[in-house]
């Protein structure tokens, strides 16, 4: 009887360790999707800041956070964002920006070498729900200033952006989407400043 049991409990160790190993974690990322608006903008010499970048502290984790309800979240252990999602954010706006404005001179808040930028992008992302199969939703709200007179232009970006598949790719996919239509707000309005330039 002894015996039995000094064999079965090794069995049950690695029975344990073998259903751990089936679900290894995933890790995402979000890309820039933004496409460049058209062939003039392409010799811009803008220079510009983005950052800083605040997000709710219920998506603050490694986890992507997911919306199971109305008022209900979970926060899915085997599905991680690759980097903190405020980076993540953040080097997505700048990726597009240099995409849709046509200037290499975009930089990150906390990496920017560049004290005299033209302009300086601050977002507060106050919504980033994550429903896989559904929906990525983002609501921020944002503000360009433009570093010579301190001239601001603040603005408000609100996307639902539909899930094209069921797995947190696809979701991943729909929140580049959704950074992409906040990111071309944020162009509209530094084109806006640079109309408004004596």
């Amino acid at each position: 009887m002894r015996r039995t049991a000094f064999v079965a409990v090794p069995l049950c160790i690695v029975a344990l360790a073998a259903g751990c190993a089936s679900a290894p974690s995933h890790f995402y990322t979000l890309n820039s999707t933004a496409k460049p608006a058209d062939a003039a903008a392409a010799k811009s010499r803008l220079s510009i800041v983005v950052g800083p970048v605040s997000i709710p502290s219920i998506v603050d984790q490694p986890q992507v956070v997911v919306s199971t309800g109305p008022n209900e979240v979970a926060l899915d252990e085997f599905n991680r964002w690759a980097s903190p999602l405020q980076n993540n954010i953040a080097r997505v706006v700048a990726e597009d920006l240099v995409a849709i404005l046509g200037t290499p001179r975009v930089s990150l808040f906390q990496q920017s070498l560049d004290a005299n930028a033209d302009y300086r992008v601050a977002i507060e992302v106050q919504r980033f729900d994550s429903a896989p199969g559904e929906a990525a939703t983002l609501g921020a709200a944002w503000i360009v200033r433009r570093t010579r007179d301190g001239r601001a232009e603040p603005g408000r970006t609100t996307v639902r952006e539909p899930v094209s598949g069921s797995g947190f790719d696809a979701l991943a996919a729909a929140h580049s989407s959704a950074l992409a239509r906040m990111s071309q707000d944020i162009a509209g309005a530094i084109a806006s400043l640079e109309r408004g330039t004596p």
